[in-house]
């Protein structure tokens, strides 16, 4: 397995590379939010020669526009991951199974052969309020207390953040960062 990070505003843009392959920025929110330092943190993962996604924390209500805004809004170039962040927000609402997946869709038609599109979710909202099983083109799944690579799902995935000490930490199923970047078809904007 490898290794990686994801971080958003408050996180530095210097944030720490060292035995990573891969870095997740939060790019946009809603729709009209944009993560200010995702350019520095992109740019500062790139020189670590990480490969690197972006994700977009999905409200409830105008999918549509909210796909646009991260499409737009989000520093991501050719063969970067990108993720729609399906959980609850500060007031305890979130978006439904069903925009979940019209999000999906949404960016996949937008951004098109370029990128891999996958959600992130808690185990919770994977096994309770998720009823299509439609995760992208991959599963990123977010279960502490648990050992690294081993969260309670049976369904396959390809990420798992496990602890948020020091920073949001997740690793990859992948056995080498040159394997994840042959998942996402390149790496820093070139096709493998």
């Amino acid at each position: 397995m490898i290794k990686g990070y994801d971080v958003s505003a408050f996180q530095n843009t210097n944030f720490p590379t060292a035995g990573t392959s891969f870095a997740f920025i939060k790019g946009t929110e809603g729709r009209s939010y944009v993560n200010p330092k995702q350019k520095g943190q992109a740019a500062h993962a790139r020189a670590a020669g990480l490969v690197v996604g972006f994700y977009h924390f999905l409200h409830p209500g105008h999918i549509q526009e909210q796909a646009a805004h991260f499409v737009e809004g989000s520093a991501s170039i050719d063969y970067d991951l990108l993720v729609v962040d399906w959980e609850a927000d500060r007031d305890g609402t979130a978006a439904t199974c069903a925009e979940k997946d019209s999000f999906i869709a949404e960016v996949k038609r937008l951004r098109g052969s370029h990128h891999k599109m996958g959600l992130y979710c808690s185990r919770d909202f994977w096994r309770h309020r998720d009823t299509t099983g439609n995760a992208g083109d991959f599963l990123w799944i977010a279960e502490y207390g648990v050992p690294a690579g081993k969260p309670h799902v049976q369904s396959k995935w390809m990420f798992h953040q496990h602890t948020d000490k020091p920073l949001d930490t997740n690793v990859g199923i992948f056995a080498s960062k040159a394997e994840l970047a042959a998942f996402a078809g390149g790496i820093n904007g070139v096709k493998n």
